[in-house]
């Protein structure tokens, strides 16, 4: 039993692709690109892990930790190179009423109970139901994230100190409009004058060095807070081992979960489809998970894939898992050994890349089809994007799905219908050749299409060019037997396909069973079983 139960598990699990460059060729240039593309993504991290750990309420440096485990080990063992995980605004907004009401260390056991529900996901391939999502919930996604990238930057122009309570203003507020703008021109202009340097990276380091060298008076990093620490410590969480505190952590983790894989697979796709390469959906999310379970155990807040950082890194040229580790490692460096230097960085700077990261990962093709495709899917983009910015990106995908999924199942249901004709091979009787799925959301259409009381002795219902879907149907196909049956009336099913014949023989329906008929070798008619489900 023992050993059944592990062959199961590992045919459950296959050989992940941990290859450092991929099919990438392992050149100095290749090296020295994924290098500097990992260094451009660490400083864009820095405000970002502080400004979420500010959301979530905890320490910056739960936040910075977080950033830098979660980096590390995704990049290492995740299933697309070049994609960045970090500490997210996303999970935060969830945390904070958990830290408030119960503390940090609770949210410590309620990240690494999380890793666990994801490791689980990977483990089981659930992360391949991610393709349920259609391209118009695609589409509102990078769209709603883009609009809160562009939101959680209009924080860093506030006064220092003031508790987000005062806005810049005057000359202030002048030059940090002008430094973010400068910024955006180093970006956009760089790649016409060299790539030796990744834009983001010279637009930093431009700026930074402009606001030091002149003593300009402007935010800095260090404004937000101070980044100094050591290394990340073992530390198990101190929370009663009791079923009281899994019932406080698992709501928590479950949602947490949800939104860490549900970004992390769609941001996964996003990445796959700008560098043309797909990733693993079940080995993101296995990576996920273990990451977010040794970041529990390391003091950090835990954290899913950064769209806004992985597009960073991918207009940078990143392509492999060494960006990605870098990213990491630099970001340690920064917080261990750097962190006076790295408090001088402007914070006009990162947002100038932040904005310039708005305006690549916003879809603004979405804007020109609008009135090119159908008018639902036009629909559901906006809806996701609305409700992504107003709550969060879990719920929105949720809400895209289900719309998506229910204006299909009523397109389907409208397709419904039949053709009439005397039978060729039975004198007297009268087909109905039925078209499109027979289903929930058809029956009643169904139902519609014959005229019990005008029929004769005998109708053949012909399923050549249909197909019974699910238990709706079967109860529409008795109730239309037991309307027959009532007027002395026979009514018989022909060319079922083979799962349709199973659905009824499995249901009791069929009075007959036989293998030729479903594949359409003898044309074999089945009488109909009722009071089967309560039919007539």
């Amino acid at each position: 039993m023992r050993r059944a139960a592990m062959a199961l598990l590992a045919k459950q699990i296959s050989p992940p692709n941990l290859s450092i460059m991929q099919d990438e060729g392992f050149t100095v240039a290749r090296v020295r690109t994924e290098l500097l593309s990992g260094l451009t993504v660490a400083l864009a991290l820095v405000p970002e892990a502080v400004a979420f750990a500010f959301v979530a309420g905890v320490h910056p440096l739960v936040g910075l930790y977080a950033a830098f485990m979660v980096g590390l080990i995704t990049a290492v063992f995740g299933g697309r190179p070049g994609m960045i995980s970090g500490a997210t605004g996303a999970l935060a907004v969830v945390m904070v009423a958990l830290v408030a009401e119960h503390g940090v260390e609770y949210l410590f056991a309620t990240v690494v109970l999380m890793g666990i529900l994801q490791i689980f996901a990977g483990v089981m391939h659930w992360g391949k139901f991610i393709r349920l999502v259609p391209h118009p919930v695609m589409l509102g996604f990078v769209n709603g994230l883009a609009i809160v990238i562009f939101l959680a930057q209009l924080t860093q122009f506030k006064v220092p100190g003031s508790d987000g309570a005062e806005w810049l203003s005057g000359a202030s507020l002048y030059m940090m409009l002008g430094l973010v703008a400068l910024t955006m021109v180093i970006i956009w202009g760089m790649p016409k004058i060299t790539n030796a340097i990744p834009a983001p990276l010279a637009g930093i380091g431009i700026v930074a060095v402009l606001v030091i060298a002149l003593g300009l008076d402007v935010p800095r990093v260090g404004d937000m807070a101070s980044i100094e620490g050591g290394l990340p410590a073992f530390h198990i969480p101190m929370v009663p081992l009791n079923w009281e505190t899994f019932e406080i952590i698992l709501p928590y983790a479950v949602i947490l979960a949800a939104i860490g894989l549900i970004e992390s697979l769609l941001t996964l796709n996003l990445v796959g489809e700008i560098t043309g390469k797909r990733g693993g959906a079940s080995q993101e999310c296995i990576a996920q998970g273990a990451s977010n379970v040794v970041t529990g155990f390391f003091g950090g807040m835990g954290g899913c894939a950064m769209i806004g950082q992985s597009m960073i890194n991918v207009k940078s040229g990143g392509r492999t898992r060494i960006a990605g580790i870098a990213a990491a490692l630099f970001l340690l460096l920064f917080i261990v050994a750097a962190s006076p230097l790295i408090e001088q960085i402007p914070l006009a700077a990162l947002v100038g890349v932040m904005f310039m990261v708005v305006i690549g990962t916003f879809a603004w093709n979405s804007i020109k089809i609008m009135t090119k495709v159908p008018p639902m899917d036009a629909f559901v983009i906006v809806l996701v994007t609305v409700v992504t910015v107003m709550t969060d990106l879990a719920i929105a995908v949720v809400v895209g799905v289900i719309v998506s999924a229910l204006a299909y199942a009523w397109n389907n249901a409208r397709r419904i219908h039949a053709y009439t004709r005397e039978s060729a091979s039975d004198k007297g009787a009268k087909v109905y050749e039925i078209e499109g799925p027979l289903f929930f959301g058809s029956t009643d259409g169904f139902i519609e299409l014959f005229d019990v009381a005008g029929d004769p002795d005998h109708v053949i219902v012909d399923f050549a060019r249909s197909r019974v879907v699910d238990q709706s149907a079967l109860q529409a196909i008795e109730a239309l037997a037991g309307k027959y049956e009532a007027e002395g009336k026979k009514l018989v099913l022909r060319h079922l396909s083979r799962d349709c014949h199973q659905l009824l023989t499995k249901a009791g329906h069929l009075m007959v069973d036989s293998d030729d008929d479903p594949d359409y070798e003898l044309a074999v008619d089945y009488s109909v079983r009722t009071g089967i489900l309560g039919g007539h």
